[in-house]
């Protein structure tokens, strides 16, 4: 189904072993949102990607053997809403 949300992006990470594919973690104070970024998509939205402290992703939402996750669509960069806050992500490797 299509769907969006629109969150602190919390932590990236491009396992080796993902073949350029990113997780991004979205969190806001309901929970977590786990995105998938397609490595085309990751070229062509690099800005908003690797830039965005607030994130707004378009997508399709998927749930497969009871794990659910966004597949990335379109992002877009909402960092300028949070004005002077400081935000600071948990990246991982």
């Amino acid at each position: 189904a299509s769907c969006g949300s629109a969150a602190m992006a919390a932590a990236w990470q491009r396992p080796a072993t993902a073949k350029g594919t990113i997780f991004v973690t979205l969190e806001d104070e309901h929970g977590m949102v786990n995105v998938i970024v397609w490595p085309d998509l990751a070229v062509r939205q690099r800005k908003p990607l690797l830039q965005s402290r607030l994130m707004a992703v378009r997508g399709r939402w998927e749930r497969v053997d009871g794990v659910e996750h966004l597949i990335a669509a379109h992002l877009e960069d909402l960092s300028h809403l949070l004005g002077g806050m400081q935000v600071e992500s948990r990246d991982f490797h």
